[in-house]
């Protein structure tokens, strides 16, 4: 890959591989985010393909939170500055006709920390559902679908009512997957989903983002190279809020096309 003198792209380049336009679910398009005089994203254009697993890595500050937050119109929340496009089935989710609630709902997001709310389980799970006021029977179903496709259902199916803080650390994310997952999103965002969390409740998450893929486009945030490598199907470099690469994974780790990919998966960035 060609760059300037500081291996990075120029803004707006389109970075990754060419997929056809019905593979396309979400892509950005010179997607430029400030902070004041600050700027935090500088032109990326990137496209993720459907139900895959796309993670995005690379070092504290360099703008991937704030990439996946600009991806559902979270980041307009924080008072950023937001130039560029994110379109979600072909619709520029920035749109002023479109409702910033609707694209929440359609593409939805996990935090790096649990945030279950004071209630059972069950309610934790049903809270949008019940925002959209479906009913009862609605709800029911829904909540069992989502518990099992978060892979909490075996574990929690007897307790429904049991309050959710009484659960686990990893249960408790995966019950904010479920609650994400119940309202029927096309893209789910997942930032740093498992930094809080011991070895083997990671792997549930883990095993859960491979089953996710199979009806869901999944976009992961890790600091961890190891877990890109092991869930993702896409990775993406960003540094210094540019995006350098984004190559299927096994590619991208094992032959990285861009000197600053390379020098940062083996530690010898600096």
């Amino acid at each position: 890959m060609s760059g300037g003198p500081d291996g990075l792209p120029p803004d707006g380049t389109v970075v990754g591989p060419p997929f056809p336009r019905e593979e396309i679910i979400l892509l950005t398009s010179d997607l430029t985010v400030r902070s004041g005089p600050r700027e935090i994203l500088s032109g990326v254009s990137l496209a993720f393909p459907r139900q895959k697993v796309s993670a995005i890595i690379g070092p504290s500050g360099c703008g991937k939170t704030t990439l996946v937050r600009c991806l559902n119109r979270m980041a307009e929340l924080a008072g950023l500055t937001i130039s560029g496009e994110v379109r979600y089935r072909g619709r520029d989710i920035y749109d002023p006709q479109v409702n910033p609630v609707q694209v929440r709902r359609r593409i939805g997001m996990v935090f790096q920390r649990p945030t279950v709310f004071p209630s059972s389980i069950y309610e934790n799970v049903a809270f949008g559902l019940r925002l959209e006021r479906e009913s009862r029977e609605v709800v029911d179903r829904g909540v069992v679908r989502s518990l099992k496709r978060a892979g909490l259902w075996e574990e929690v199916r007897e307790d429904l009512d049991r309050p959710a803080l009484a659960l686990s650390g990893g249960q408790q994310q995966r019950l904010c997957i479920a609650r994400a997952l119940a309202v029927e999103p096309g893209v789910l965002l997942m930032d740093e989903p498992t930094s809080s969390l011991d070895p083997i409740a990671t792997q549930k998450v883990e095993d859960m983002i491979y089953e996710l893929k199979k009806e869901y486009t999944v976009i992961i945030v890790t600091h961890n190279m190891q877990q890109a490598a092991r869930v993702a199907d896409y990775t993406a470099f960003l540094y210094q809020g540019h995006l350098v690469e984004f190559e299927e994974t096994r590619q991208f780790f094992e032959s990285p096309r861009a000197k600053l990919t390379e020098n940062y998966i083996t530690g010898r960035f600096g």
